[in-house]
């Protein structure tokens, strides 16, 4: 089977390596662009293009995947399907391409969290379970049959970061079991209850910013969630300030957002429920740290307040 693999981030690299591993060597792999980054303005590979190359398969990097002659050159490959992990939205054009359709990895147990961030939302609503899904693509988003799907547990020490690895490795397995299946013949899909439907949207910087008169819990929720990035944030000083690791306690004590460290070890802020207790923090400008490294060096008082 002719396949062709669409993908950007580092969650989908352990994808394309287990394929490229159990013998299934894409006809070409797609990515974005590399993008320039950072104060001197380089140029950044995306992760799959790099593994691609590492791997020695044909790159191909379209600014807009609606361009004809992408369009015409993809044509030309004649591939029989799409394998598509964390990528883009693909327009009609490209959709009616591969003889067989395009399965895609999504990072939720569909019909949940349908959307770009679907393990980001997971933790913001503290869920202690989530899971994979292979399903196949048609033109509304992330609602196409679905091909195979297992479930991941939530332990509390997840944030982003560390959940997102451990699914792309699970998914990885998953996407395999189902390329194989399709290449046997032997999928059986399943249509989702829309009804059923939750969305994911795309997460913007500004929704990291912390209401201190939610709950302990709610917030430690959202740090979860936004770590190790965007982070979530709040304001000290008139300085932007990051948390990373968190966790709370339900018995209240003090005003929302207020600091209340009695030692130098430990930060800990009063909530609109409970308190919240911060493990790892980053100062506008400065590197992140361990919280106890962080008040060895900082003026922050107890009675000092954090703002939205």
């Amino acid at each position: 089977m002719k396949i062709i693999f669409m993908g950007n981030p580092q969650f989908a690299v352990p994808s394309l390596s287990k394929l490229v591993e159990n013998g299934i060597s894409p006809l070409a792999i797609v990515t974005d662009p590399p993008k320039r980054k950072g104060r001197g303005q380089y140029k950044q590979e995306q992760p799959v293009s790099l593994c691609a190359q590492d791997l020695d398969l044909p790159l191909l990097q379209p600014h807009s995947l609606s361009d004809s002659q992408f369009v015409n050159d993809i044509s030309e490959l004649n591939p029989d399907l799409f394998v598509v992990v964390a990528f883009k939205i693909l327009p009609k054009e490209l959709l009616v391409v591969p003889k067989d359709g395009s399965i895609n990895l999504h990072g939720s147990l569909l019909p949940a969290y349908r959307g770009a961030a679907p393990i980001q939302h997971s933790l913001m609503n503290g869920d202690t379970e989530t899971g994979l899904t292979t399903f196949l693509l048609k033109p509304k988003v992330d609602a196409g049959d679905i091909l195979l799907q297992e479930k991941v547990e939530i332990i509390p020490e997840y944030d982003f970061g560390t959940l997102s690895e451990k699914m792309s490795q699970i998914g990885s397995a998953l996407l395999l079991r189902t390329v194989k299946q399709a290449i046997d013949g032997t999928l059986n899909p399943i249509s989702q209850n829309d009804s059923l439907a939750t969305p994911a949207p795309k997460i913007h910087p500004d929704m990291g910013c912390i209401d201190w008169n939610q709950s302990a819990e709610k917030i430690s929720n959202l740090i979860r969630g936004l770590s190790p990035i965007p982070g979530a944030f709040s304001k000290w000083n008139g300085k932007t300030i990051k948390f990373f690791n968190s966790s709370f306690k339900q018995d209240a004590s003090g005003m929302p957002g207020q600091f209340l460290q009695v030692e130098k070890v430990v930060m800990e802020i009063g909530t609109g429920r409970g308190r919240l207790e911060i493990r790892e923090i980053q100062l506008e400008g400065k590197k992140r740290l361990p919280v106890e490294d962080f008040l060895r060096g900082s003026t922050l008082a107890p009675g000092d307040m954090f703002t939205s």
